[in-house]
C-alpha cells in the first residue's frame, strides 16, 4: 500500500501513527496516512505562524504571492487527470468528476492570483480638520482550513486560494476520509516555490488534531466545510483563542418544479442535482416539489432515467453512478428509508444495494413519494443518491415548504415564466438559487448559505472579508503642535 506523509514546514515528515484508507469500489485498504498527534498539529500551526511572521511570506509583496497562486494554478492544470484518479481511488467519486473538478480548481487559483494586488483600502472624508485618514486591509493570520472528504481538492482551493491571496499562512486538514489528493497538492505547493510554513497540511482525527488546530492561541482563523455537529465543537473550541469562524455547512436544498417548466431540463436538473456525485453533495437538491398537474410526468420520466444510469467501477468512463464513500452512508441510507416507508413514504424505485455489484459501498438512485415533509427522508440530509418527491397546487405552498427546514444553502427553480422566477428566488431563504440549470459553480461567485447552512462565504470578492481585517491609519497634517488635551475647544 501506497504510504503517505504530512507537508509541515516545508517538508514531508512521517507519522507517529498511521491508518488504513478504504478503497469504496470494492471495500479493501489501498494507502495508509498519517493520523496527526498532539505533537504534529502544534508543530503544524508554530511553522505557518512563523512563515508569516519570522518568514520571507510577509515580505513578498502582493503581486509576488499572486504569482506564486498563479504558478500553483499551472501546475493543477498539468496534474489535473492524476489529481483526479487518486481523487477516484479514495473517494469513490467518478473518475471523469473528479478529473474535471480538478481541472477547474485551477481557474480558483488564477482567480485569486490576479486578486492579490487589488486587495485595497479607502481614503476617508473625515469630519475633522488637518487629518488624513484611510484604511487597508492586512492578514488576519494563520488560517486553518478543515475540508470534509466530497470536494476536497475544491473545497481546499476555495479556502487556500483566497487565503493566501490575502497574505495570510494556512494549515489544512485534510479530512482523515479519503484526504489522497491533498497530499499530492502539497507536492505541487512545493514544487510551486511557496516558503516552508506558508501552505501545511495533515490529517487525523477530531482529537487531537482538530481540537488542538481550532483551539491553538496562535491560529486566527477556522474554515470549516461539514457538519452541523462538528461545527459547534469547533466554535466551542475557538473560545480558547477568540478565532474567526467561517462555517459552510450541511444542506437539504429544494428544488421548485412549476407546470410551466421545460419539462426534460426540469427533470435533468434533479438528476444533476441528486444522482450527480451520487448524491454525495452539500447543494444536492433532495426536496423536489413538483406541481400536481406534471408531477406524473416528472415521475415517470425520473423512473425512465433511472433505468439508464449505470452503476459501476467509478475508474470506468461509461459508469454515471459510482458508490458511496463509506459503509456507514450506506447503512443510514437503508435504516432512513425504512422508517420513512412505515412513515407513509411510497417507494418508487432503487433503495437498494446494486445486485450486481458483489463489492463496495453501492446504492441505487432511488426516487421516494412522499406526502409531506415530516418523513425522515425529507429532513434528513443523507449524502446518497436519494430523492424525496413532494407535490404541490400553489406558489405560496411551495414558499412555504421551501423554507421549512433548518437548512438554507441551495434552491433550484424551474419555470419558464421570468417573473416567477423571480418573484420566487426572492422569497426562498437560501444562500444560492438556481434558475432552470442546478450545481453551478465558479470562483466570481459566492458560495455559502443561511440558517444552518452558515452565514459565511466562499469563492468571490466577499472572501476577502474573511481572510482580512481592517486597519486605519490616522495621520495629523497640521504644522502646529497636537492641541493642549486638557484645553476642550
Amino acid at each position: 500500500m501506497e504510504k503517505y506523509k504530512h507537508y509541515i514546514n516545508g517538508k514531508f515528515i512521517e507519522g507517529s501513527e498511521y491508518f488504513d484508507s478504504i478503497d469504496p469500489s470494492n471495500g479493501k485498504p489501498w494507502a495508509l496516512f498519517p493520523a496527526a498527534n498532539e505533537e504534529d498539529s502544534n508543530f503544524a500551526v508554530e511553522s505557518a505562524y512563523n512563515a508569516l511572521f519570522k518568514g520571507p511570506w510577509s515580505k513578498l509583496t502582493a503581486t509576488q504571492r499572486g504569482k506564486l497562486l498563479h504558478k500553483l494554478g499551472d501546475l493543477i492544470s498539468e496534474n489535473a487527470n492524476h489529481l483526479g484518479d487518486i481523487e477516484t481511488k479514495d473517494s469513490g467519486k467518478l473518475r471523469a468528476e473528479t478529473r474535471s473538478q480538478s481541472g477547474y480548481v485551477a481557474d480558483y487559483y488564477y482567480y485569486y492570483a490576479g486578486l492579490a494586488d487589488k486587495i485595497q483600502g479607502d481614503v476617508l472624508p473625515i469630519d475633522k480638520p488637518d487629518m488624513r485618514v484611510f484604511t487597508t486591509r492586512e492578514p488576519i493570520g494563520v488560517v486553518v482550513a478543515i475540508v470534509p472528504w466530497n470536494a476536497q481538492m475544491f473545497l481546499s482551493a476555495t479556502k487556500i486560494a483566497p487565503a493566501l491571496a490575502a497574505g495570510n499562512t494556512v494549515v489544512v486538514k485534510a479530512s482523515e476520509q479519503a484526504p489522497a489528493a491533498l497530499f499530492k497538492l502539497a507536492e505541487l505547493i512545493d514544487q510551486a516555490g511557496f516558503p516552508p510554513g506558508v501552505v501545511n497540511i495533515i490529517t487525523g482525527y477530531g482529537e487531537p488534531c482538530g481540537r488542538v488546530l481550532t483551539s491553538h492561541p496562535k491560529v486566527a482563523s477556522v474554515a470549516f466545510t461539514g457538519g452541523c455537529d462538528v461545527a459547534k465543537m469547533i466554535v466551542k473550541n475557538t473560545a480558547e483563542n477568540f478565532a474567526h469562524v467561517s462555517l459552510e455547512l450541511g444542506g437539504k436544498s429544494p428544488m421548485i418544479i412549476f407546470d410551466d417548466c421545460e419539462i426534460d431540463s426540469a427533470v435533468n436538473g434533479i438528476v444533476a442535482g441528486n444522482f450527480g456525485a451520487s448524491g454525495q453533495s452539500c447543494v444536492a437538491g433532495s426536496r423536489v416539489f413538483v406541481h400536481r398537474n406534471i408531477y406524473k410526468q416528472i415521475v415517470e420520466k425520473l423512473e425512465k432515467e433511472s433505468k439508464n444510469i449505470v452503476i459501476g467501477d467509478p475508474l470506468d468512463k461509461r459508469t454515471h453512478v459510482g458508490p458511496l464513500a463509506t459503509l456507514a452512508q450506506v447503512e443510514r441510507a437503508k435504516d432512513v428509508l425504512k422508517e420513512s416507508i412505515s412513515q407513509g413514504a411510497e417507494l418508487v424505485f432503487g433503495g437498494n444495494i446494486p445486485k450486481h455489484m458483489k463489492s463496495g459501498w453501492y446504492f441505487e438512485p432511488t426516487l421516494l413519494l412522499c406526502h409531506d415533509q415530516s418523513i425522515k427522508s425529507v429532513q434528513t440530509e443523507l449524502f446518497a443518491p436519494v430523492i424525496s418527491l413532494i407535490i404541490f397546487d400553489s406558489e405560496d405552498e411551495v414558499i412555504d415548504m421551501a423554507n421549512d427546514s433548518e437548512f438554507g444553502l441551495g434552491a433550484g427553480v424551474f419555470t419558464q415564466n421570468l417573473a416567477r422566477a423571480h418573484r420566487v428566488s426572492q422569497q426562498i431563504r437560501s444562500g444560492i438559487v438556481w434558475i432552470n440549470t442546478y450545481r453551478a459553480i465558479s470562483p466570481i461567485s459566492p458560495f455559502g448559505g443561511f440558517k444552518n447552512s452558515g452565514g459565511s462565504r466562499e469563492a468571490g470578492l466577499d472572501v476577502i472579508y474573511e481572510y482580512t481585517r481592517t486597519k486605519t491609519t490616522w495621520i495629523n497634517t497640521s504644522s502646529e503642535p497636537m492641541a493642549n488635551p486638557f484645553v476642550i475647544r
